[in-house]
């Protein structure tokens, strides 16, 4: 048996220690999302809104009595007997600590409380299960508060001393489903308007472009375009998509389309370089025998090339929502970083990975919101990875058994 070259073993060694590198890298990274964001990961976090609606209400009369609340300890729970009330200390879905509504009694006075929001045509609000405690006022006394603890907050309104004024209260806040949806949004407007151009071009450069000057400073172009760093496709997002959407839409500002189409702009040369590659690799006989039985060249290409450049189609489609899902300085351009749970496409919002950058500017930081979307981002380009080996796969074998 021969022996490999030296210079063979070293560039071998050389790629191996590179591909462990970015295998432990990788590796690195899920282990850090997993243990700082697994335990947030939850369908709740996915369907919740971000900004939790506030209530308060002023207590008109409280019931004297005693709750049975048998049944309902448990760690961390603490039990209000004479207002037939549970509290408990928790978090939210972004992972603060929070003091929920563990149970609430039927005939607790705190179901019916006055409404003091003006706005508001409901005369009458209350407590219910799963409700977050933000503060508790007394008549003459100090103001029970979330700070303290669920434990001080429960013995405050235990005592019969203190007479109930006005509770404040709130929905369960941190989800991320509004950057869920807009992220949704800007990839179906994204490859809807970069897919259609890309493919098109694409198969203009491969089958019937001349080979001269100006099509070989085209492609140039567009190989330059793949390096350009992404704020700068912001820049052009702000100064030129931003003013003419809201010249021709009903748009006033910063908006989805745009973020469409500043993203459709990164994603073209990437979408028209994987496609022309895969219009290359089918072979020239099937297009002379396709010629030969007397089709021409557009129906050549569209019948007979076409089809079956399909899966490389399918890999930049892929490649191109991971880029998407994954893509921040550019939008934070174009749609800002407010984060914003009632999407509409005429108005700004924050995609997946925005919404990462919007938490970690936050002071102090939440890393365990951040790493629980970053580790949500990291699951959908695994599978969309996987997604484009099975499309590979399942078009060679049947191409295979053809």
């Amino acid at each position: 048996m021969r022996k490999k070259p030296w210079r063979q073993v070293i560039l071998d060694g050389a790629t191996y220690l590179a591909t462990l590198l970015s295998v432990f890298a990788l590796g690195m990274i899920f282990f850090y999302v997993i243990r700082e964001g697994a335990h947030l990961l939850s369908f709740d976090l996915l369907r919740g809104d971000y900004h939790a609606r506030g209530f308060v209400g002023l207590v008109e009369e409280e019931t004297q009595g005693s709750f049975n609340l048998t049944g309902q300890q448990g760690e961390n729970r603490y039990l209000v007997e004479r207002l037939g009330l549970v509290l408990e200390q928790s978090f939210d879905l972004a992972g603060d600590g929070v003091i929920k509504v563990a149970y609430i009694d039927e005939a607790s006075p705190l179901r019916r409380l006055t409404n003091q929001d003006p706005t508001s045509e409901q005369s009458f609000i209350g407590l219910e299960t799963g409700a977050v405690l933000r503060r508790v006022s007394y008549v003459d006394h100090p103001t029970s508060l979330t700070s303290r603890g669920a434990a001080s907050m429960a013995r405050d309104m235990n005592d019969p001393d203190r007479a109930l004024r006005e509770v404040i209260f709130s929905t369960e806040g941190g989800g991320i489903r509004g950057s869920l949806i807009t992220t949704l949004y800007l990839i179906f407007i994204t490859l809807a308007i970069a897919l259609p151009f890309g493919v098109l071009t694409a198969i203009y450069f491969n089958e019937f472009a001349p080979i001269n000057r100006v099509t070989k400073a085209m492609r140039n172009f567009i190989e330059t375009l793949t390096g350009v760093p992404s704020i700068i496709y912001g820049l052009l997002g702000i100064t030129v998509f931003v003013p003419l959407t809201v010249r021709l839409t009903p748009a006033e500002n910063a908006n989805l389309i745009a973020g469409g189409l500043t993203l459709a702009v990164i994603l073209l040369p990437v979408i028209i370089r994987t496609t022309e590659e895969a219009l290359k690799v089918v072979s020239q006989d099937h297009r002379f025998a396709s010629l030969a039985l007397g089709a021409n060249k557009t129906q050549t290409t569209f019948k007979v090339v076409l089809p079956q450049a399909l899966p490389g189609i399918l890999t930049a489609t892929f490649l191109g929502i991971g880029r998407v899902i994954g893509e921040s300085a550019a939008l934070i351009f174009v749609l800002g970083a407010a984060i914003r749970d009632s999407v509409r496409i005429f108005e700004p919002s924050t995609s997946l990975a925005v919404h990462i950058w919007s938490m970690m500017t936050d002071e102090p930081a939440n890393i365990a919101l951040s790493s629980t979307i970053a580790l949500i981002i990291l699951l959908i380009v695994l599978t969309l990875n996987l997604a484009i080996k099975t499309t590979v796969w399942a078009f060679d074998w049947k191409g295979r058994r053809s």
